[in-house]
């Protein structure tokens, strides 16, 4: 049994195997060195430093040739709306050779007392039709403007500034006795007659239209509840004698549908 014993335990020392399970320090790998990019040659850059030396030139000169422009617009325009001073006076013909006609304003910078009238212009007409001559009533030529941009989001820029202009170009070409008062008194007559009987020739008048006579209606807008100026909102008249209609005052025919 001893020997049995000292064998078993001989072969089992002899017969095993010691070996280390236990876990190993792993080195972390080095890590990869980031790639240097190379410095991007000139001109491969994003908008104006993308161009060549000569095109960045060119460009800097242009938004500079821009900026002296816009810079010299605000100017102009602030010297034509604002009151009269020492420069205006000296070069007033400059200021308006630039402004007119494409940057016109209508309106005054520190203006005391700005336009507070609605002013609405009338055209009534002579017809001559089977009954013989009658005169119609009154008609608002700027109640059916108005009634074409209230509501409208594109209103016409006919309907907002024809006939308001045609009949301010006639007031200041004429005096107080709608006598002319200028070259251009003609002229503004002729154009106010055609605008009326443009105006005319798309209602049924039951007759043919012989002459016209056109008038404006001035009334004062009525203060805010808030202040204390007092204002006479009643209308005051300024009526033009009667223009026979020339068939240069007639609008041209309209093409038919078949002649097109």
């Amino acid at each position: 049994m001893d020997a049995d014993h000292d064998g078993s335990s001989g072969r089992g020392d002899s017969g095993s195997v010691h070996e280390d399970v236990r876990p190993q320090a792993v080195s972390p790998a080095p890590e990869a060195e980031a790639p240097v990019s190379a410095p991007e040659p000139p001109g491969t850059g994003t908008g104006i430093a993308g161009l060549s030396f000569g095109y960045q030139l060119v460009a800097a000169l242009a938004l500079s040739l821009i900026g002296l422009l816009a810079c010299a617009q605000v100017a102009m325009v602030f010297l034509h709306v604002a009151p009269s001073n020492t420069l205006t006076k000296q070069h007033g013909k400059t200021v308006d050779d630039w402004i007119y006609p494409e940057f016109e304003q209508n309106w005054k910078l520190f203006a005391p007392n700005p336009l507070q009238q609605n002013i609405a212009v009338h055209v009534r007409a002579e017809v001559s039709g089977t009954d013989g001559p009658r005169t119609t009533d009154w008609i608002s030529l700027t109640e059916a403007d108005a009634e074409a941009i209230r509501g409208n989001l594109f209103p016409s820029h006919v309907n907002q500034n024809e006939l308001r202009r045609g009949w301010d170009f006639y007031l200041n070409s004429h005096d107080d006795q709608n006598k002319p008062n200028g070259l251009r008194g003609d002229l503004s007559e002729r154009y106010i007659r055609r605008i009326a009987m443009l105006r005319l020739s798309e209602r049924d008048l039951g007759g043919t239209v012989e002459r016209i006579q056109m008038r404006s209606a001035t009334s004062m807008i009525a203060p805010p509840p808030w202040s204390t100026e007092k204002a006479n909102t009643r209308p005051s008249y300024r009526v033009l004698p009667w223009w026979p209609v020339t068939p240069g005052d007639l609008p041209a025919p309209r093409a038919e549908e078949g002649d097109k």
